[in-house]
């Protein structure tokens, strides 16, 4: 039986060079892509991981305040990815995104060879976005695509992807903040229906936390550029933090450039972003300020619980306080996904 490998995959000429923006969602990731958006030579596609349902299917609005169907910038895209949106096959990519691009299959997507039938089913779900990303590149005269779907699982699919220069940015945020977060009601302004956001529990919030943050740990570890960033650092040092992640893109840039960030402010430009969060609809000067609600509003009984379901990579990001020691020896070895799983061990950066 023959093997095929990723680094065999790797290389190819007139690569499209994308940034992947990873972390469990209400973690900033957002923000990023918005702050990143605004700079000379990137497009910001938003969540591409439910461009093929929610507008494809849904028919949702995008950023710039239109349907999709009425967006011209979407239709150009569909026209010079796949000739017209109605040549995506979106029942086939569904069956593949369900059998490929779900965090249980990424031991399997982590491994350093793929069996000849899984390697066709995840070069062929990659191939869609390929040709979104290089439509957009080309359309755009874009030098770096962004695309903020956050799901570790596609991420790892496409590093399979012959024609995809990838590079992800990792974001953390406190795990309590993170919790906290994902209580809370929020409209997605988006539906036509008015749906809201879903919502997890604390404890569920955590595991996914836990699964979502551990996987790009191991991504990092199989050879794909992985720039991990904290949440709280963007909002610190926004333009110190945004200028070394353009050189983490490849970006050259000049210090106006980054004009756009000021002392706790960012003037923001209209865009294209096809799913994610409402901030996305934001244009103008927005405040960048700590989202610190949590830590009075978060009961105490809550807050511990959390901390000791994250406990090994709170630790390890730097959030814990000098007099909590994280723990040791197999408990810092078993991360677990919502479900309950063990799925992968927690290994050092």
């Amino acid at each position: 039986m023959s093997w095929r490998t990723a680094e065999q995959s790797e290389q190819s000429e007139n690569r499209v060079k994308v940034v992947f923006i990873g972390g469990l969602g209400r973690s900033g990731t957002t923000l990023l892509e918005r702050l990143l958006g605004q700079l000379p030579g990137v497009v910001p596609l938003g969540e591409i991981t439910h461009l093929w349902e929610r507008d494809l299917v849904g028919n949702e609005m995008c950023a710039c305040g239109a349907t999709f169907s009425h967006c011209e910038f979407w239709q150009r895209i569909g026209g010079r990815a796949f000739g017209s949106w109605e040549n995506v096959d979106v029942e086939r990519l569904s069956a593949l995104k369900a059998t490929v691009d779900r965090t249980r299959h990424i031991p399997a997507l982590a491994a350093k060879k793929l069996a000849p039938a899984q390697h066709q089913l995840v070069t062929e779900y990659a191939e869609y976005f390929e040709k979104l990303y290089e439509a957009a590149a080309r359309d755009t005269r874009a030098q770096v695509v962004v695309d903020s779907s956050k799901h570790a699982s596609l991420a790892y699919c496409l590093r399979w992807s012959p024609k995809i220069d990838l590079r992800v940015m990792h974001v953390v945020r406190d795990s309590r903040g993170v919790a906290y977060s994902w209580t809370k009601q929020v409209r997605r302004p988006e539906s036509p229906t008015g749906d809201q956001m879903t919502r997890y529990s604390p404890a569920k919030a955590a595991m996914l936390w836990n699964a979502q943050n551990a996987a790009f740990s191991l991504l990092a570890r199989r050879g794909v550029p992985v720039r991990r960033v904290r949440y709280e650092r963007i909002i610190e040092r926004p333009r110190r933090v945004i200028a070394s992640l353009a050189r983490f893109c490849g970006l050259d840039l000049v210090e106006s450039d980054l004009n756009f960030i000021g002392d706790g402010w960012a003037d923001l430009g209209p865009s294209h972003s096809a799913a994610g969060n409402p901030m996305r609809f934001t244009v103008g000067r927005i405040p960048i300020r700590p989202d610190e609600a949590w830590t009075e509003d978060l009961p105490d009984g809550t807050r511990r619980m959390v901390s000791t379901l994250t406990r090994p990579l709170l630790g390890r990001y730097g959030y814990l306080a000098e007099d909590e020691e994280p723990l040791e020896d197999s408990a810092r070895e078993r991360l677990v996904d919502a479900r309950g799983d063990v799925i992968m061990g927690s290994e050092r950066p």
